[in-house]
């Protein structure tokens, strides 16, 4: 079992933010592989909004940007056993996308509460699947280790090229909206927002960057608030894509050093910036996507210009007709 992490004997050590030129060099290793998204501005709640539609890349996720970066980073003779990878779905596409593009073999461990939506579209990429139950899978994300793992293992989180991938978004916000006051980014594990985060403060540091965080799965707000991580009850929902039961151990100093707070949203608030994210933009997000503009409907946000990223689009159909309903799936 190989990590790019591991063989560079860091495995579980990250600096305090990605270099700016880590973040530089992988917008351009990525430009052929994702698209550069739009900044679309929606007036809602009183305020200034834009959105960052990374639900518009090909695997409808932000999610391509991190697995493009570490794949094409990746030692070819290390590749001859194929990829793998732990995720919800969104990291699982990232990654299947990838692997399929590059010619070699994809597995992905899922929790069992993975949608259908995601983890359907990771076999249609040509991966295969596992599931387990979510505490032996949030264990891999601990570890970075798998008992039947082959080939190299891409963290969907922590991994430090993954984490330059995804703060090529925060590039692209800084060229299109130079004057920005707030980004709202969701958080599941700390790699977007830490990445974004990271690009930000080297560029725009009077930028506030905020994580968003759901009520059914939020360690952030609380680990913040104590100084220190804290654990919370994890109980599933629709929003999946985000959200966990605690802090991973590497991600806790970017965070906290990085990030400017996290607002914690309820199921309601998501469900309802899901339907009027459909109804008023014409743009389909799935519950994480959808949290940043629930923040800010929410009255957290404050005021100034305000990013909020839709960080994805792959919701169950059956959840997004129900939520277009005025119902809770």
């Amino acid at each position: 079992m190989t990590s790019r992490t591991e063989l560079a004997g860091v495995k579980h050590e990250l600096p305090l933010a990605i270099p700016l030129d880590e973040i530089r060099q992988a917008q351009r290793r990525i430009a052929p592989h994702v698209l550069r998204t739009p900044l679309v501005r929606l007036d809602v709640a009183g305020r200034e909004v834009y959105l960052k539609l990374e639900n518009l890349q090909p695997i409808g996720s932000f999610k391509l940007r991190g697995a493009s970066n570490a794949m094409l980073l990746a030692d070819p003779e290390t590749l001859r056993d194929g990829v793998w990878t732990a995720s919800a779905g969104n990291m699982a596409q990232g990654v299947a996308w990838c692997a399929r593009t590059f010619g070699v073999q994809c597995r992905v461990v899922v929790p069992d509460h993975a949608p259908a939506a995601k983890t359907e579209a990771v076999q249609r990429l040509g991966a295969s699947i596992v599931r387990v139950p979510f505490a032996d899978w949030w264990q891999i994300l601990v570890t970075h280790e798998w008992k039947d793992g082959r080939g190299v293992f891409i963290h969907p989180v922590s991994d430090r090229d993954v984490m330059a991938g995804n703060g090529t978004i925060g590039l692209e916000i800084a060229e299109d909206l130079a004057n920005a006051d707030t980004i709202i980014v969701p958080y599941g594990g700390g790699g977007l927002s830490c990445g974004i985060a990271s690009a930000l403060q080297a560029l725009k540091p009077n930028v506030k960057v905020f994580a968003v965080e759901v009520e059914t799965a939020a360690p952030l707000a609380p680990s913040l608030a104590a100084g220190k991580p804290v654990e919370v009850t994890y109980t599933p929902s629709f929003v999946d894509g985000m959200g966990s039961r605690a802090i991973l151990e590497e991600m806790w100093p970017l965070a906290q050093g990085l990030l400017a707070g996290s607002f914690v949203v309820t199921l309601r608030q998501v469900a309802d910036a899901v339907r009027l994210l459909s109804e008023r933009a014409h743009v389909v997000a799935e519950g994480a996507g959808a949290a940043a503009l629930a923040a800010v409907q929410a009255g957290l946000a404050g005021g100034g210009k305000i990013v909020c990223i839709v960080s994805g689009g792959n919701i169950d159909s059956s959840k997004l007709v129900a939520i277009l309903k005025g119902e809770i799936p």
